[in-house]
């Protein structure tokens, strides 16, 4: 077993912890953050992504113990801090960027590392962003429309696909 301690979605996390256990099983299994998807186990779909110490990561390829000091953010600690919808958050609704919402928690938290990243991307630039994240439903169309909402941008000529 090793000792870790993380700063997860701002509160400070200490386990031990089996060398071979993935962030995603620690997030769902040990801290009950199910929010966190695993959907292929590959690093295909994109399901698990989650921030660490700010960077996009897909947490079914990481370590817990490689993330030892680090802060980490999942979609559970991206709401306001009323507990509302965060701007990301309220675009997907507003927008139908769900379906099944399987997808989503890992949306979420790419297209915030998109906005960090580019405040104000094209939907060229959304669209190759979501590259390492899979929806089987949607199509894509209403994500890359919310996507472009939560960053400030006018969507009403945007035609629905």
């Amino acid at each position: 077993m090793v000792d870790i301690t993380l700063t997860v979605n701002g509160q400070t996390v200490i386990r031990s912890v089996k060398p071979n256990t993935l962030m995603t099983d620690f997030l769902r299994e040990d801290l009950r953050l199910t929010g966190t998807h695993v959907g292929c186990d590959t690093s295909q779909c994109g399901a698990c992504s989650i921030h660490v110490n700010g960077a996009l990561v897909k947490a079914c390829t990481l370590f817990v113990v490689e993330a030892d000091g680090a802060e980490v953010a999942t979609i559970e600690g991206q709401a306001n801090a009323d507990g509302s919808l965060n701007a990301i958050q309220q675009a997907f609704q507003d927008h139908h960027g769900l379906q099944c919402g399987f997808c989503t928690p890992g949306m979420i938290m790419a297209t915030a590392a998109l906005l960090k990243e580019t405040p104000k991307p094209t939907e060229a630039e959304v669209r190759h962003y979501l590259e390492g994240n899979i929806c089987r439903c949607t199509g894509y169309h209403n994500i890359v429309k919310a996507i472009l909402a939560a960053s400030g941008q006018d969507v009403s000529a945007v035609a629905a696909e």
